[in-house]
């Protein structure tokens, strides 16, 4: 009879044909619960991405940089999202928590891509938004098409070899003793916690990708608003005063969760990590996050309102 899952000796685990992700079994009441509310969650999320891309796409009031960059946004979290949820739903249906190797490691580097990948586009969000409200005059000629194809392609493609090498890396480690992994999908943390033998480098690429990756671009964003902030508190008009917050505050607000829950996630002290927290800041920055961005945008955004407002009349009309 073949060994299961649960019980493999404990001998070579190099050659492990996968993990055990435990999710959320530690609440067996709550599968058909959980199923439901991220399989709603989840829907939202398409819905809602999908809708602003449409919008962008067809009201031409909307084809400018700014949302350029939301269109791409938005299908950067359509991609996101279903990395990890899909899969996290087939577990809560059929209670089948096996995860090849392969899998695994694919998982996650899907989902370290995208999210270095958020990071940037976020960043070149900010970006734009300085450009607009501090040098107005130069913007048609400094965020034109060509810049912003640029900027988004840069965007996607950059960590895509940054990576590759640190997956390769975490996956190159010897696992042994337990293959549970006591997450609801492949997150670095968990993974290096089943690691056994000298995990010093991998734990040093992670302090240096999340450097490069969260804590730069966030300190970039950081330093437009400055930027944007002191330009705005200088305008002699009040309606234009708010007007400018207007525009960045949704992007703001995006930001605060993105990255708030990030880099408490992967740049605070390895001894303050616990299971229970790992799961909630996942949940936070994976789930959570998406499923308020399309609302944040919209509701917050009043050209936004007004395309969303002219497209569904037509589409009631019809």
């Amino acid at each position: 009879m073949e060994p299961t899952g649960q019980n493999l000796p404990q001998g070579n685990q190099t050659t492990l044909i996968g993990f055990i992700l435990l999710g959320f079994s530690d609440v067996p009441d709550l599968q058909g619960f959980l199923f439901g509310v991220f399989l709603i969650i989840y829907v939202i999320i398409l819905m809602g991405n999908s809708l602003i891309i449409i919008i962008i796409n067809v009201d031409p009031s909307l084809r400018n940089p700014m949302y350029y960059f939301l269109g791409n946004f938005s299908s950067l979290e359509i991609c996101y999202v279903s990395v990890i949820v899909p899969r996290m739903l087939i577990d809560l249906c059929t209670q089948n928590r096996n995860i090849s190797f392969l899998a695994c490691a694919t998982q996650m580097y899907f989902f370290l891509v995208l999210g270095a990948t958020e990071c940037f586009i976020l960043t070149v969000m900010a970006y734009d938004r300085y450009i607009a409200i501090c040098n107005p005059l130069l913007y048609p000629l400094i965020m034109n098409s060509r810049m912003c194809i640029q900027l988004a392609a840069g965007c996607w493609v950059t960590g895509i070899p940054v990576h590759i090498g640190f997956t390769y890396q975490i996956f190159s480690l010897p696992f042994c003793g337990s293959h549970q992994l006591n997450h609801f999908f492949c997150d670095v943390p968990p993974v290096l916690q089943l690691a056994c033998g000298d995990t010093f480098m991998a734990e040093m690429l992670i302090y240096v990708v999340a450097v490069l990756v969260v804590t730069i671009p966030f300190m970039l964003i950081f330093g437009s608003y400055v930027k944007i902030i002191s330009t705005i508190m200088k305008l002699p008009s009040v309606t234009g005063r708010a007007k400018a917050f207007s525009t960045c505050s949704s992007h703001l607000m995006v930001v605060a969760l993105f990255f708030g829950s990030g880099i408490i996630s992967y740049l605070r002290p390895k001894s303050s990590h616990s299971t229970g927290m790992d799961k909630f800041l996942s949940l936070f920055y994976t789930i959570v996050t998406p499923v308020f961005n399309p609302m944040i945008y919209c509701l917050r955004n009043k050209d936004v309102m007004v395309a969303l407002k002219k497209f569904l009349s037509k589409w009631i009309v019809l």
